[in-house]
């Protein structure tokens, strides 16, 4: 069996105030040591074992690309999904996200399928932090 690795990689503008929010308010844990900066290089957080998140400067992704863009600037085609164990975690995290420079996209409320809500980083990427009602 292949065992496959994912990195999820996003564009951020402030290296310091991603790091700040992914660690603290997402309360995911960063990989590698820090850098002069004190923030690791590259700014890299796990999800799980095979999966991690890649925080990239604006403009980063050229290095992959060569003079393509991904999209239009301001564009966003992605919703990550981060799950948590009840809705009071779910209306939580939203608070913090919110706290620490994102905004509310959609409010919490239960679905057929969980309890939710969206809210962004502070470059504009949506997460939609759910709890499934099995563990709700």
């Amino acid at each position: 069996m292949i065992r496959r690795s994912v990195t999820i990689a996003l564009p951020i503008e402030d290296r310091k105030r991603s790091y700040d929010f992914y660690q603290v308010t997402l309360g995911l844990k960063p990989l590698g040591e820090p850098a002069a900066d004190g923030v690791p290089e590259p700014l890299q957080f796990s999800l799980d074992e095979r999966t991690s998140l890649m925080l990239i400067p604006a403009g980063g992704f050229s290095w992959v690309l060569g003079k393509g863009d991904v999209a239009p600037a301001g564009l966003s085609e992605v919703l990550l999904s981060l799950q948590v164990t009840s809705a009071e975690e779910v209306s939580g995290t939203l608070e913090r996200m919110r706290a620490n420079g994102g905004k509310i996209l959609a409010e919490t409320e239960q679905q057929e399928w969980g309890f939710t809500g969206v809210a962004t980083d502070p470059d504009g990427h949506a997460w939609q932090i759910i709890a499934d009602p099995l563990d709700a």
